[in-house]
């Protein structure tokens, strides 16, 4: 894992290895499983295997952050749009795949000891469980996932 200077920013990261494939519904989107390498997380994500293409046994780290700044600073959404940087460099340059989407729903998970969240990325979706203590950063509100091999 990387260590980012993004302090508060970065509210989830992990490593995974894809374990599950189906992309039997869509031409360009693949419903991915994954578990972390710690085998404490279960994560499912649809992604566009146009721009990010994976297959199963591909290792992804996957970091969940509320702003691309590298600094941590809360993105000013009426200024500027996360593509409107002008030469700064952002976490986004160092990631293969970037969304903006919300984590908008949270659940016990089925052994009482876990938690779901799950965030949607324009329709795109995502479920994490995991601990607890691990997903306690999470709560309803804007986020960016990225993505890398």
């Amino acid at each position: 894992m990387s260590n980012l200077a993004a302090g508060d920013a970065q509210l989830f990261e992990d490593n995974f290895t894809v374990t599950a494939y189906d992309q039997s519904k869509y031409d360009r989107v693949a419903r991915i499983g994954a578990t972390s390498t710690d085998n404490q997380t279960q994560m499912q994500l649809d992604i566009n295997i146009e721009l990010f293409p994976v297959r199963i046994g591909s290792n992804l780290e996957v970091v969940l952050a509320t702003s691309l700044s590298l600094d941590g600073t809360k993105d000013e959404e009426e200024e500027k749009g996360w593509r409107h940087v002008r030469g700064e460099s952002n976490l986004a340059d160092m990631y293969d795949y970037v969304c903006h989407g919300k984590i908008y729903k949270f659940e016990d998970g089925v052994d009482g000891q876990t938690i779901r969240a799950y965030i949607s990325f324009g329709g795109l979706l995502m479920m994490l469980e995991g601990p607890y203590k691990k997903l306690t950063p999470l709560r309803v509100d804007y986020t960016y996932l990225l993505v890398k091999k």
